[in-house]
């Protein structure tokens, strides 16, 4: 398709040609949002020069918005959480220092494991989900998944003669995020194929774990306690591990909001 290339268009057929031409370059954005901008530049008297920057960044802008709006949702991510919604009052020992440094995502480029440690209701999976969700916004691969979850499709794999391809697919994300680590005791060969994962991506790309149990309660959940060694070495070498404590600040939360009105009673 050739569009007509007239001089002296009127405002009504230069705004049908650029549609046109948007619609055939796909450019939605610049599309949408055309006109806006070009009363903006006319208000204050952009150059042309300036008015194109405005026009080809508003499309640049909005293709990274939905790249990573594919991304967040391509993890899997069973909610949505943010670091700008948690509560780092009610928890302190959660350091928000710490974890706005990880949500910088260097701990991601270096390949290093995260482990969350605590009890119910302490934010581990909040702060999985949402420092999962900052590395998708900058731009990385990341896959969430409960820990029985992933264990059940690698034994399905392996079942079914795929085992390989399944466990390559869960190497190439940038970051595995396994929730609920511990809650559920693995047998045997759950856990050898939950090993062959954490052992593809070994210093290759990072894993981000969370789990109600401490490490030297995960025996109860890889009963071989040299596979269990060897799973704990994986996840904590050059890695950070933030402990959340014990106190369920769920818990907390829904007592304060009980006690209220009988408070304002």
């Amino acid at each position: 398709m050739t569009l007509p290339r007239q001089r002296g268009l009127t405002e009504q057929a230069a705004d049908a040609a650029i549609d046109s031409a948007c619609r055939l370059l796909r450019l939605p954005s610049i599309r949408n949002e055309f006109s806006d901008i070009a009363e903006r530049a006319l208000k204050d008297q952009m150059s042309y020069r300036g008015f194109l920057a405005e026009l080809l960044m508003a499309e640049c802008d909005d293709r990274a918005r939905r790249r990573s709006e594919r991304r967040i949702k391509a993890a899997g991510f069973p909610r949505e959480k943010s670091l700008r919604a948690f509560d780092f009052d009610a928890n302190p020992n959660i350091d928000a220092a710490t974890i706005h440094t990880l949500a910088s995502c260097e701990w991601i480029k270096k390949s290093q494991p995260l482990c969350l440690i605590g009890d119910s209701g302490t934010g581990k999976s909040h702060m999985l989900i949402a420092l999962g969700t900052e590395a998708a916004m900058k731009g990385y691969c990341v896959r969430y998944t409960l820990a029985t979850k992933l264990v059940n499709e690698l034994v399905e794999a392996a079942d079914e003669k795929q085992l390989n391809k399944t466990i390559a697919r869960y190497g190439r994300v940038d970051l595995l995020c396994i929730d609920e680590l511990g809650y559920m005791e693995l047998d045997r060969h759950g856990a050898e194929l939950l090993f062959q994962v954490l052992t593809e991506r070994e210093e290759k790309n990072s894993v981000a774990i969370a789990s109600n149990e401490s490490f030297g309660g995960w025996t109860k959940t890889f009963t071989d306690p040299r596979l269990c060694a060897a799973i704990v070495d994986r996840l904590t070498f050059n890695g950070t591990i933030i402990e959340t404590g014990t106190d369920s600040y769920r818990l907390a939360s829904t007592r304060a909001k009980a006690e209220e009105p009988a408070k304002a009673g």
